[in-house]
């Protein structure tokens, strides 16, 4: 009788199990997501596209693999320019870009890239993070369906690569060069041709002479992309980049979609590869730059200071004119203005008196 309870109550326990085992399976399943991640650079491209792979490889091993990123590389689901209208429109889940190439939905989003005379990645970060800009951003990107986080920096870009020299502002009379964003604007307003073009066309533009010129990032990038063989004036610095942002967009409803703890996983792992990414810019950008010098003969030169002068009236000109969109440009120019001015104040007596100060000529290297 004891026996004949006990196999009778082992059975229906083993039921109870394999009951509670039928509907966990499907659970943990459904529970299961694969993302996809466009992006506007080249397949593997260093630094741009290894740090959006580096950011969809983060959030798959921090999930261990519940939230799985997939990333297609510019061309490979859609075009690059064409990645914020897929997230947008829910084609795609996640884009990895430069928020400046949006420019032509909202004149504001340059302000989460970079503008010309404007914030360098600490300031901007600075900004982002703790400033307002993050929920100014988060005002603009929900109006097309989009929320974006800071993903990565190029820190301070290079003035470019030209086919002549610049010695003055008629140097730039009918240039035409590839240059995008409000950079762009400016170098129109002294009298180039600006244009936009996605990083994998612009050695075809330069070699067949569809352009004069280009700025891409600096020099670990333009290494990458062999510029050298084509052109070898190198101009130093740049005015319209000095610390560009990367973004991560996702789809809002995929992210509203998220649990809170997911959401706060997703954005550590954005902050994470934006301190990665700016660190590996900075670390790879003067061996790159000696590679060009010294191995491929290219002329590293300092634009004119009355050139850069220039280029700034006509700079802070360009900028002011977002604030002439609507109420939300003329909020984010504000917030903007504000703390730039803050920043540069607090930078003449910080790391700009330092780096003045390492300069001097003191010796510090043993022998």
């Amino acid at each position: 009788m004891k026996r004949r309870q006990f196999l009778k109550g082992a059975t229906a326990a083993a039921g109870a199990a394999a009951a509670v085992s039928a509907l966990a399976t499907p659970a943990i399943a459904q529970d299961r997501r694969e993302l996809k991640l466009v992006t506007t650079w080249p397949k593997n491209f260093p630094g741009l596209g290894t740090g959006a792979q580096r950011f969809a490889d983060s959030v798959t091993n921090a999930t261990d693999g519940r939230i799985t990123v997939k990333l297609f590389a510019a061309g490979e689901l859609v075009p690059p320019f064409e990645s914020f209208d897929a997230v947008s429109s829910g084609a795609a889940d996640m884009y990895h870009g430069a928020e400046y190439y949006w420019q032509g939905k909202h004149k504001a989003f340059n302000f989460f890239t970079a503008v010309p005379y404007g914030f360098t990645a600490n300031e901007i970060d600075a900004w982002i993070y703790h400033g307002g800009g993050q929920e100014l951003w988060d005002e603009l990107t929900a109006q097309f369906n989009v929320k974006s986080l800071a993903c990565g920096n190029t820190g301070v870009q290079m003035g470019g690569w030209f086919n002549k020299e610049i010695t003055s502002l008629e140097d730039y009379k009918g240039l035409k060069i590839r240059m995008p964003g409000l950079g762009g604007e400016v170098l129109r307003r002294i009298g180039a041709s600006a244009i936009a073009l996605p990083g994998g066309e612009i050695f075809p533009s330069l070699q067949s002479g569809a352009i004069d010129a280009t700025e891409w990032v600096g020099p670990w990038n333009d290494l990458a992309f062999g510029f050298y063989k084509v052109t070898q004036f190198y101009y130093w610095p740049g005015f319209h980049e000095p610390g560009s942002t990367l973004s991560l967009g996702v789809n809002k409803g995929v992210w509203d979609s998220f649990s809170a703890s997911d959401q706060a996983l997703i954005s550590a792992c954005a902050a994470a590869e934006n301190n990665k990414s700016f660190a590996e810019f900075n670390a790879r950008n003067n061996d790159a730059l000696n590679t060009l010098i010294n191995e491929h003969g290219v002329q590293l030169r300092q634009m004119p200071n009355d050139v850069l002068n220039a280029i700034g009236e006509q700079s802070g000109a360009v900028v002011a004119e977002v604030a002439d969109v609507d109420d939300l440009g003329a909020r984010t120019y504000e917030s903007f203005i504000n703390f730039r001015r803050q920043s540069i104040g607090w930078s003449r007596v910080s790391e700009q008196a330092y780096w003045n100060s390492r300069l001097l000529p003191f010796k510090y290297e043993r022998g």
